[in-house]
């Protein structure tokens, strides 16, 4: 009885520890202010918005780093896991920074279009 027990509490923590890893992706704010209709106060609202996302991102793509380190110490050896882990690891870390780029690039075209209507 007792080990069947254990092999259940050990089932459970195999298979909640990936959770207590995961790392939070976080999604691009929606709802970015148009350099043709807002206000000062709104635009800066949106440089708020994207400065908070930024830092959340920055936390995210330190997670992930964190959590591969962890796992290539896990693995023995230099197999075709690890070269697969690693090149998951890049893809997920390249589409990350592409989003952060395009993100703030989009809201840096709608802070040039909102200093032009101020002219």
């Amino acid at each position: 009885m007792i080990k069947i027990q254990k092999l259940i509490i050990s089932m459970v923590l195999i298979f909640c520890a990936p959770l207590a890893l995961a790392c939070n992706y976080p999604a691009p704010p929606k709802d970015l202010p148009d350099g043709t209709t807002s206000t000062k106060d709104e635009m800066l609202a949106g440089v708020k918005l994207i400065a908070a996302y930024q830092e959340d991102m920055t936390a995210y793509l330190s997670c992930i780093e964190t959590n591969e380190i962890k796992a290539n110490k896990a693995l023995a050896g230099d197999g075709d896991e690890k070269k697969q882990r690693k090149e998951l690891f890049e893809k997920k870390y390249n589409a990350a920074i592409s989003t952060q780029i395009r993100t703030v690039e989009l809201f840096n075209v709608e802070i040039r279009v909102f200093k032009e209507k101020l002219k």
